[in-house]
């Protein structure tokens, strides 16, 4: 049995009230907002009086760690007290902007507190964390496999007193949203080092640098994410000072490592709170619907759908917490194996259970009319985020292997 603070038990019924008040009641109204927008990746006026309200509700930025509690005024959670506000901001895919704890602006600040220089956190993460800017983590490639991040090409060279970047990204989460104003970009200053993970540095861009331009937005199964959005990027003779590298110039790869590993487990905690949502919606389309003369939940199918969902969210909660409580223990580093296997079980086991209950709604199931469809499509795309499935359970089955080989 999971025990949780006081302190982030009384957060849990804050943020499920407000959820309630201000967050269901106004989903429609953020779908139109969206779709009446002249400009579909710029700031909703109802985003920003949600802000408002989640900051006096003392609901804003909820994500920062305990160990950089100086950077919030709850005085920073653990992993495990995190989890179950995550999982109630997950229930509606784009809440989580609402409280500041949105990807990837999440892992972007926490690269901040651990690897940049006071000057740097003056002029990037202090505005992050008042919500009044927004980032993009630039490191995948079209043009190579980016899920081996040393194959990352995007040249970093330095002239004089600056870095000069050339380069492709794509899927580069944040790139179009009107209030980016900062990307970190990983590339190669150093592609003849034999160490093949001290190839890699990563420089702070600013979106109005010359040489950026923006390609286009990009779409999974069909979303494209407004207004937080995906975008292709081409960086033509960008040129930032030196005093922009992060940590120092060839420890791009380390900083990855440290800023992925959060992520990945948030991405997790949040995809428990759709597939939750996504079940209690089933079960209450199962009770209203009339099939064969009885109710869709007195069908034998329906039930065995409905029981092996519940199951399995239940599984998938146990895992992340049991990894959360690892990762407090002993760090990310030193839990990856956990984190890997949660995060390639969770996304394709969130990815189940939301198609059953869309099979349970019919061809609604597919419309906007439900917010599954939206939740299907994160879910889906995390398994390709943060590093595909493949890689994660090639790292672990190795892990594994090594473990017991040696016993």
């Amino acid at each position: 049995m999971f025990m949780f603070s006081e302190k982030t038990q009384q957060l849990q019924k804050q943020l499920a009230d407000f959820m309630a008040t201000h967050i269901y009641p106004n989903e429609a109204s953020y779908a139109q907002q969206l779709h009446d927008a002249d400009d579909r990746f710029s700031a909703l006026p109802l985003m920003d009086e949600l802000k408002e309200k989640a900051k006096a509700a003392g609901l804003w930025n909820l994500f920062v760690p305990e160990e950089f509690s100086q950077y919030c005024d709850h005085g920073g959670l653990s992993n495990v007290d995190y989890a179950p506000l995550a999982e109630i901001m997950g229930r509606v895919v784009w809440s989580p902007e609402v409280f500041n704890c949105n990807a990837p602006d999440t892992g972007n600040m926490e690269v901040f507190m651990k690897y940049a220089t006071p000057d740097q956190q003056a002029q990037w993460l202090t505005p992050l964390l008042a919500g009044d800017i927004k980032s993009s983590y630039a490191m995948t490639e079209p043009q190579v496999a980016s899920s081996d991040a040393t194959n990352i090409e995007l040249s970093i060279k330095q002239e004089g007193d600056e870095w000069v970047l050339n380069g492709r990204k794509w899927f580069i989460t944040g790139a179009m949203y009107e209030r980016t104003k900062i990307f970190i970009v990983m590339g190669k200053s150093d592609p003849q080092n034999p160490d093949r993970h001290k190839q890699q540095t990563q420089v702070l861009v600013p979106k109005n640098t010359p040489g950026i331009k923006i390609i286009r937005p990009l779409t999974t199964l069909g979303y494209d994410d407004a207004p937080i959005g995906h975008a292709e990027l081409v960086f033509e003779n960008v040129r930032v000072p030196l005093d922009n590298v992060l940590l120092g110039e060839g420890r791009g790869f380390e900083i990855a490592q440290g800023r992925l590993g959060p992520g990945r487990m948030h991405h997790c905690m949040r995809l428990i709170g759709c597939a939750q949502r996504s079940l209690e919606l089933a079960c209450k389309r199962a009770n209203s619907r009339i099939t064969f003369g009885r109710p869709l939940s007195k069908h034998q199918s329906v039930r065995e759908d409905i029981s092996k969902s519940f199951s399995e969210i239940e599984m998938a909660r146990l895992l992340v917490l049991k990894t959360c409580t690892k990762m407090d223990a002993v760090g990310a580093q030193a839990s990856r194996d956990m984190i890997a296997a949660t995060k390639t079980t969770v996304p394709l086991m969130v990815q189940n259970i939301i198609d059953r209950c869309m099979q349970i709604h019919g061809a609604g199931g597919l419309t906007e009319d439900y917010f599954m469809a939206e939740a299907f499509n994160y879910a889906r795309w995390c398994r390709q985020a943060d590093g595909p499935d493949q890689v994660h359970q090639m790292a672990l089955g190795k892990q594994i292997i090594d473990l017991y080989s040696a016993q």
